[in-house]
């Protein structure tokens, strides 16, 4: 990561700021992305840069106006990458159209019904009554629901008038409702506020770590920069910068010049002001000219659009509009009126970002120069080698042409060039980008070997031609070619398994239909769906969804992206989900496995949330979209693995800093080695016998293969390649189990932790709590009014609450009240303040009576009313044995009530354990993992629920506020452990933050999700949360284990490589063999990550028999143990053995090598009998 906050300079205002995106093509390990980041280094307006190997782009913030989106592309394309521009987001200027700008006025949304329409023509007389009517601005009428929704100036004309309009062209009309929805204004306010930009640049021909250290270097310095990240395997980079010191173009320009091409894929600003702002950017055709460009931007003067700016130059139009009031068909709809054909540009992304991740491009030519080098390459082996060796006799090389030219030279020179120059050309011409900027990359070391191979040959045929006694010279073109074959190979064979490392993420983005099917008309789609719900439930009968719809609105189909919010969309049997909603008719097995890992289909039924991406069993549904586009949960879920698998481990910086600095140092070994063996053969007395053979050249002829064999054989490949790969498939394999990690650094914390803690409420319990016993005081009992009104007004206190405590006392106080149904409660709540995790205080009115009255209402534990000086009885905390059975639940939690300041009574609330709690409270336990529970809840309730799942009730913390669940995880930091937070909900999220891993449950709140370093999409499965810290473990072991491989290989394979046992034995490397090992050791990387496709959860981490374990007082225990929190207790497991691999702790090599999980075997585990409690 590079950051420019040391530089200088203090950068320019980051209202300029734009994030460019670009697809760099040629990327192949982690000194190719630094190579990229490198470019943009001291580059003016240039601000963040993150490069992605793997993706294929980078993203570059800078200031447009100074370094334009062109010039970040030219930069990139200077590093010796294919740079291609995808998109700039630029950000409006003061001076710019703005249709936020404009004067705002009283636009209001009238809904009314209309009684007598009969036919389309009736629809068309009504929508004619509003024409050229002043302050009108838009008119919706359907037929089937018999309703027309009116936008309109409520200054200039109002709703009652809007009734009379309908009225006289012969309708009737009645006013539903009218809202008035936010002024745009504000949300342009956000929209246009300073802000830095992130810009996705896609960088082509990085190959390794020195790669990514060459970009990396080009922005050291560079005014503007805030944040850079490069990913070797996603060939692209993400920079955070300021538009106006750097713009997108100069950092594409500064890539460029680094010798990678670049292509802006996105530039957008670093953080949206408000959830609710959208932007998108669509491609326009038929713009003609500025004043065509202004009429486009006055067209789409409407309500919900915030903001709309044309670029001529790119014929794009990038808009802002509030998501919730607008969608983006809409506004395609608006565009195309206005006479325009408009596309989306984010998708044609999505196609370009799916081709760089199968490395399509990249496996056709590399292939192709395979197939074009072995070609001219096997003719100069069988020439140069074969002939002369094995079969003399038709050696036809040994004719002389003339003096001191040979047939066989001249033929091998001919059949080299187009290899050395014509596939060798990507080789010489990123090698001088590269030089050029002091950051030498691995194709600097194949751009020497085999040019010293071919140039030394060509000059020993010079020197035989003008020098006596004119013989046969010794020439190595068969080095030279044979060495740009295996590489040639060795890229090909590479790219193919980088494409396939990426497969589970190209799966996700795959998941959406391109096209889906929605009604013509929602309204009368929902109206309909309402009609058929009561006609079944009336008569009884299973209507099919088929049955209705022969009467109901028409369809259309239309492509995937341009689906909004309110959409009725139509699913038929076998038909993939297109964007999150809820069902509205119909019901149905759907599949979600490939988002949360789930085997089994989920029954769909009315009010059911269906996701993104999943597919439809064998009934048809309608359902209501609620979020669509990028806010969909599989986009999300896209977005969180592409971050993951663009973000760098620690260990893997480590290891590109060395790439950094690997050619250097082989290039001075390759010189130490040629100067080093010239002397000492000709000054040892009695040198190795190689020197002193005719048949191998004499001692400079040994000397420059020694010298080429350690430069091709050292690369930097396989060590730059050894963390982004496992990466890439470890989080893609989380992503298909449903365990969403959100990055390298992520996966490297989560092998350290040593104690997990655990949030109640939703986490360790379902938090769907039912009211189990009331205890209401005398006073408020003594007839069934006063009872019924108690219930009335706890009720209206928690009629708003989101909290699963208070939605059961509201459900029960609905039917204690004798108010039950759909409704709420009649009554009205104000005053109302929350006190987290303590209780509510609330001032409610009921006026279900003649009865008038206020009264001030507490909710919450003991400590909350006594704080408010209300005396709770001491038996109100006296258990009941009966209710209280933890065996059954997971305990009692009581909430005290006080009515106007004195004690009214306590409701017990229960709530139920997960099934998966127990087996994964013991599975980390066998891991060696500490547990403890922290809740608001009451000191015997969290009692309660340890006892039932395992955890001892010293490392229990009950009645604690947010605040303190976050001071309690820091304490646990402080003393020693690395922790892990596991929680659900808002209160969790500073624990969950503090945390070393914050673990989310994806049924929690989006807060928490966002809070989190891991999200699991399956909730109720809590064995999720061992099983990710298993996969965490086996990701990083197949790091460790790359990185060990990619050490070993040139510890052990430079000493032959450079001669030193030619004393020993005449071991020595010959350079064609140097090419074909420096070619499978980057394969041979890709495929070891590759093997972490067949991780499994463990065959131990299964419910029954942890839970068996666990009845028996058999749970082995597996590692050192650490001790509670709170109490002595300290158990050691076995030792580690001895070994090459022994710092791999508790780590089987099958398990190492494969990703899978070994036998079920208990040898090394120590059994506990005593550690946890019985259930």
């Amino acid at each position: 990561m590079l950051s420019a906050a040391d530089g200088s300079s203090a950068g320019p205002s980051p209202a300029h700021m734009s994030t460019t995106t670009v697809n760099v093509d040629g990327m192949t390990c982690g000194a190719c992305t630094s190579a990229v980041e490198g470019a943009f280094k001291n580059v003016d307006g240039a601000g963040d840069v993150s490069v992605s190997l793997m993706m294929g782009r980078a993203v570059v913030h800078h200031d447009s106006t100074v370094l334009p989106p062109e010039k970040v592309a030219e930069l990139i394309e200077d590093c010796g990458f294919d740079a291609t521009l995808v998109s700039t987001g630029t950000p409006k200027h003061p001076a710019s159209t703005s249709i936020a700008s404009r004067k705002e006025t009283s636009i209001s949304v009238t809904t009314l019904a209309i009684e007598g329409m009969t036919c389309g023509a009736c629809t068309s007389a009504v929508e004619g009554g509003f024409k050229d009517v002043s302050g009108v601005k838009s008119v919706n009428v359907s037929l089937l629901s018999e309703r027309a929704v009116v936008e309109h100036d409520t200054s200039i004309i109002t709703s009652a008038e809007i009734a009379e309009l309908i009225e006289d062209r012969g309708f009737g009309a009645t006013v539903l409702d009218t809202t008035t929805p936010e002024a745009g204004g504000a949300q342009h306010a956000t929209e246009t506020t300073p802000q830095l930009l992130v810009t996705t640049v896609s960088i082509d021909g990085m190959t390794c770590g020195a790669c990514t250290s060459s970009v990396e270097n080009v922005f050291s310095g560079v005014g503007g920069l805030v944040q850079f990240n490069i990913s070797l395997l996603a060939e692209r980079a993400i920079i955070t910068h300021d538009p106006v010191a750097l713009p997108s173009k100069k950092i594409v320009n500064l890539i460029d010049d680094a010798g990678f091409e670049t292509t802006v894929l996105s530039s957008e600003p670093h953080a949206l002001g408000s959830k609710t702002v959208g932007r998108i950017t669509l491609s326009i055709h038929g713009l003609r000219d500025a004043a065509s460009a202004g009429d486009l931007e006055e067209s789409l003067q409407r309500r919900g659009i915030s903001s709309a700016s044309v670029d001529m130059a790119t014929s794009r139009v990038t808009i802002s509009y509030d998501t919730s009031t607008v969608g983006i068909r809409s506004i395609v709809g608006a565009i195309e009126a206005a006479g325009y054909n408009a596309l989306l540009a984010d998708s044609d992304d999505t196609n370009a970002q799916l081709e760089s991740l199968s490395k399509a491009k990249e496996v056709h030519e590399w292939k192709r120069s395979f197939i074009f080098a072995v070609s001219f390459a096997v003719p100069v082996f069988v020439i140069n080698m074969l002939l002369p060796m094995y079969l003399p006799s038709l050696d036809f090389g040994k004719i002389e042409l003339f003096t001191g030219i040979y047939l066989g030279d001249v033929a091998c020179f001919f059949l080299t060039l187009p290899i050395q120059f014509g596939v060798g050309k990507r080789f010489y011409i990123t090698s001088y980008k590269s030089l050029k900027h002091r950051s030498p990359t691995m194709d600097v070391l194949v751009m020497l070997g085999t040019s010293a191979a071919f140039f030394y040959s060509v000059f020993t045929m010079i020197v035989a031609m003008i020098m006596e006694p004119h013989g046969r010279p010794s020439t190595v073109f068969d080095t030279s070619t044979m060495l740009i074959t295996f590489i040639t190979l060795g890229r090909w064979l590479e790219n193919r398994a980088k494409g396939q490392t990426s497969a589970a993420l190209s799966r996700l983005m795959s998941l959406a239909p391109s096209m889906t099917t929605i009604y013509d008309d929602p309204i009368a789609a929902e109206k309909l769906a309402e009609e058929w719900e009561v006609s079944r439930v009336g008569t009884g009968e299973q209507k099919s969804a088929r049955d209705n719809e022969r009467s109901g609105p028409g369809y259309q189909m239309i492509p995937t992206e341009l689906i909004q919010v309110g959409d009725i969309v139509v699913l038929h049997p076998g038909d993939k989900v297109s964007a999150d909603g809820v069902v509205i008719r119909g019901e149905s097995y759907v599949d979600e496995s490939m988002i949360t890992g789930e085997a089994l289909p989920i029954h769909k039924a009315k009010g059911s949330v269906v996701i993104a991406g999943t597919v439809n069993g064998t009934s048809s549904m309608d359902f209501k979209v609620t979020r669509a586009g990028k806010d969909t949960q599989l986009s999300q879920i896209v977005k969180l693995v592409q971050d993951a698998q663009t973000s760098r481990a620690p260990i893997q910086r480590m290891a590109d800093i060395v790439a950094g600095y690997f050619v250097p140092a082989i290039i001075s070994l390759g010189l130490i080695t040629f100067f080093g063996w010239m002397v000492m053969s000709h000054l040892l007395p009695h040198p190795p016998k190689i020197f002193l053979s005719d048949d191998n050249g004499g001692k400079v002829m040994v000397c420059l293969k020694l010298c080429i064999s350690v430069i091709v054989f050292a690369c930097p490949c396989a060590l730059g390649l050894s963390t982004p790969t496992a990466v890439m498939v470890g989080t893609g394999v989380g992503a298909q189990q449903g365990i969403l990690v959100k990055g390298g650094a992520i996966l490297e914390a989560a092998t350290k932790i040593t104690h997990v803690v655990f949030d109640k409420t939703g986490t360790l319990t379902t938090g769907k709590m039912s009211v189990a016993e009331t205890k209401i005081e005398h006073h408020w009992a003594s007839n069934e009014w006063r009872r019924q009104l108690w219930w009335l007004v706890v009720g209206l206190a928690e009629m708003n609450s989101e909290h699963p405590i208070g939605k059961a006392i509201f459900s029960a106080s609905k039917a204690e009240s004798g108010h039950p149904g759909e409704g709420g409660l009649p009554g009205s709540l104000g005053d109302f303040d929350a006190c987290v995790g303590k209780g509510i205080s609330a001032l409610v009115e009921p006026t279900a009576s003649a009865e008038r009255v206020r009264y001030h209402v507490l909710l919450g534990n003991a400590t909350f009313l006594r704080s408010r000086d209300v005396l709770v009885p001491d038996y109100a905390e006296e258990a009941n044995s009966d209710t209280e059975n933890f065996k059954t639940t997971a305990g009692i939690t009581r909430i005290h009530v006080a009515i106007d300041n004195k004690f009214a009574g306590t409701v017990l609330l229960r709530d139920t354990v997960k099934v998966t709690a127990v087996a994964a409270v013991a599975a980390l336990h066998r891991m060696g993992i500490s547990t403890s529970l922290i809740t608001g809840d009451t000191h015997s309730t969290a009692i309660s629920i340890a006892n039932a799942v395992g955890i001892p009730p010293e490392a229990v913390h009950a009645s604690v506020s947010p605040s303190d669940k976050q001071r309690i995880v820091s304490s646990l930091e402080a003393s020693g452990e690395r922790v892990a937070m596991v929680g659900d909900g808002i209160n969790d999220s500073p624990a969950l933050a503090s945390a070393s891993v914050g673990i989310a449950l994806a049924s929690g709140t989006d807060v928490a999700m966002e809070a989190a370093d891991i999200v699991l999409m399956r909730p109720e499965d809590l064995l999720s949360v061992p099983a990710s810290l298993s996969l965490s473990r086996a990701v990083f072991n197949r790091i460790r284990l790359n990185l060990v491989w990619a050490c070993l290989y040139n510890v052990i394979g430079l000493p032959f490589a450079m001669g030193l046992f030619l004393p020993f034995g005449g071991f020595m490397l010959p350079p064609m063999a140097a090419g074909a090992a420096m070619a499978a050791s980057s394969v041979s990387v890709v495929v070891s990550s590759l093997l972490l496709k067949l991780w499994r959860r463990p065959r131990w981490m299964d419910a029954q028999n942890l839970e068996k374990q666990v009845e028996t007082g058999n749970l082995s225990f597996r590692g050192s143990r650490k001790s509670w929190w709170g109490a002595a207790l300290s158990v050691t497991g076995s030792p580690v053995s001895h070994g090459p691999l022994r710092w791999i702790r508790g780590t089987k090599f099958w398990s190492l090598v494969t990703g899978k999980s070994g036998s079920d075997s208990e040898e090394g585990y120590v059994p506990l009998q005593t550690v946890e409690p019985a259930v």
